[in-house]
């Protein structure tokens, strides 16, 4: 995103501070998989679901970011992602990023 200042001339963004307790309530989306120790999805196929807790944060919006882009292909993933604002990114991946 790119701001435009007084001059017209354009000014880099800042960039999005994610907040631990706005991902706390935004969790309920993610903790289905997750959430669970050992979880094995079987959509589209089994495969052990990852978990996120302790994972840095830039990682995680960088996934997010794949996910809702296409980059990665996942059917539940990048419905979920492509639902998320950076904001929501940035507030999943600080929550997540502070679990240990």
């Amino acid at each position: 995103m790119v701001a435009l200042g007084a001059s017209g001339v354009a000014l880099a963004a800042e960039p999005v501070k994610g907040d631990i307790e706005a991902g706390r309530q935004k969790i309920s989306m993610c903790i289905g998989c997750h959430g669970i120790p050992g979880y094995k999805a079987s959509f589209p196929e089994v495969y052990a679901v990852p978990m996120i807790a302790g994972q840095q944060e830039q990682y995680i919006i960088v996934a997010l970011r794949a996910y809702a882009n296409g980059e990665r292909s996942h059917p539940t993933m990048n419905a979920i992602s492509a639902s998320l604002s950076e904001q929501d990114m940035a507030d999943l991946a600080a929550y997540y990023a502070n679990l240990k």
